[in-house]
């Protein structure tokens, strides 16, 4: 069991068994050399017992489901706090078009479920990209990055691991980005075209003033029937025009007890005000005529309607490959390029994440996402660009993710080459 006399040897291989296998648990002897200003003083040797996992197969398992978990966690967290500032901001939206009479409230839940999925194929990977940067920022706070570098986990093994998960969130945006996105784009549309269809008085609320669209009227009623074709109360504010539509007339206020919808034998829908009051004149001015009638007629504006569907976000990915425009070529480059951006965003976040524990796990967290906020709004410049054929389609939007890719791979391989010139040297030095 003694270790030979060699002094060019580092360490000795443990004993072996009568049979010839090596043991488990066995004594390991381990040389120490000493060096001093080049010269060879020495050395030492001692033996340490090295345990060996019984199954090192089920260890890693371990570890990659641990550090699976840990970034699919910080990833529903993060995705779902992005959600809910997007989707708050884009609600309000809906609510003030309702609020206006544009959309009828009882479609606006609708319709934020229909663009559900537009707004998870680009929170996905902005959340995997955080995930990564703040769940692996905390083992290396926390030194369980050390302990498993220790174990032999190196750089390029944990992208490895990391990129099971990066994997499964492609895929799920890959199925956003090429199915559902598009079908919900074009469900939207569908409702926004049905709204557009209504007249105000079918978005019309009791006790409230509601304007017309184009701001040329602007109507109030007290009280309205359930099949909305009875109104009690009605006040009715209009803008008048000259003859060519050019000049600004005073405008024209009518105020009756009640009134009811008709639909006339040319189609057209009319507003018939009962016991009533028109009054014309400027404001202001004393120059008002006041009319008083028993029986007035409106007509109601017809609303223009619309069953195309013309955003380029609707088209189906099956009629959008093979399609020789611009428009149509550069959309299905953006879609094509939403799961790979998950990979690249992968392979930047890896390297990034790592932290010394002193300066904190926030001190590449801004950096990072500015990197980030850069590559993404690379490829948006570069679609819009692609679209109004300032660069070419041959050329596309995939230089960019070979841009950030080349990033990504200096990232990855910057720490192992700076080390190794650092031994070189070294070895040099040391002749």
């Amino acid at each position: 069991m003694d270790c030979p006399d060699n002094p060019d040897m580092k360490h000795c291989k443990p004993p072996s068994d009568r049979h010839g296998q090596s043991q488990d648990n066995a004594p390991t002897f381990i040389q120490v050399r000493f060096w001093r200003a080049g010269n060879y003083l020495g050395s030492y040797v001692f033996l340490v017992r090295l345990s060996e996992p019984d199954n090192p197969g089920v260890s890693g398992l371990i570890v990659f489901r641990y550090l699976s978990r840990e970034v699919l966690v910080t990833l529903s967290a993060v995705s779902a706090v992005l959600l809910v500032i997007i989707m708050s901001g884009r609600f309000i939206k809906y609510l003030a078009q309702a609020a206006q009479g544009i959309l009828d409230p009882g479609v606006l839940f609708l319709i934020m479920g229909y663009r559900l999925p537009g707004f998870l194929q680009l929170i996905l990977p902005l959340g995997l990209f955080l995930g990564i940067l703040l769940a692996y920022g905390r083992l290396y706070l926390e030194s369980e990055m050390t302990v498993l570098s220790a174990t032999g986990m190196s750089q390029q093994r944990l992208l490895r691991m990391t990129m099971a998960p990066a994997a499964l969130v492609a895929l799920l945006v890959a199925w956003l980005s090429l199915g559902l996105a598009p079908q919900g784009v074009t469900q939207v549309a569908q409702i926004i075209n049905q709204q557009d269809a209504l007249t105000e008085f079918d978005t019309l609320v009791p006790g409230r003033f509601q304007t017309l669209r184009d701001g040329s009227r602007v109507t109030y009623t007290e009280q309205l029937s359930e099949d909305r074709g009875n109104l009690a109360g009605v006040f009715i504010s209009e803008k008048r025009f000259s003859e060519d539509k050019t000049k600004e007339r005073a405008p024209s206020v009518l105020v009756a007890e009640k009134g009811r919808q008709e639909v006339g034998a040319d189609g057209n829908r009319y507003l018939i005000l009962e016991n009533g009051y028109r009054y014309d004149g400027n404001p202001g001015q004393a120059d008002y005529r006041a009319i008083k009638y028993d029986t007035y007629g409106v007509l109601l504006p017809k609303p223009e309607v619309s069953e195309e569907i013309t955003d380029r976000e609707a088209i189906p990915t099956s009629e959008l490959i093979g399609h020789d425009g611009l428009r149509e070529r550069a959309e299905l480059q953006w879609r094509l390029s939403l799961p790979l951006l998950v990979f690249i965003v992968t392979l930047m976040a890896v390297p990034l994440s790592r932290v010394n524990p002193r300066q904190g796990r926030f001190l590449k967290l801004l950096p990072a996402i500015l990197l980030y906020m850069a590559y993404l709004t690379m490829l948006i410049a570069v679609r819009g660009a692609l679209e109004k054929g300032k660069l070419p389609i041959g050329l596309g939007i995939w230089w960019v993710h070979g841009l950030f890719l080349l990033i990504g791979l200096g990232l990855m391989y910057w720490e192992p080459m700076r080390l190794k010139r650092a031994a070189r040297r070294a070895e040099v030095a040391h002749g």
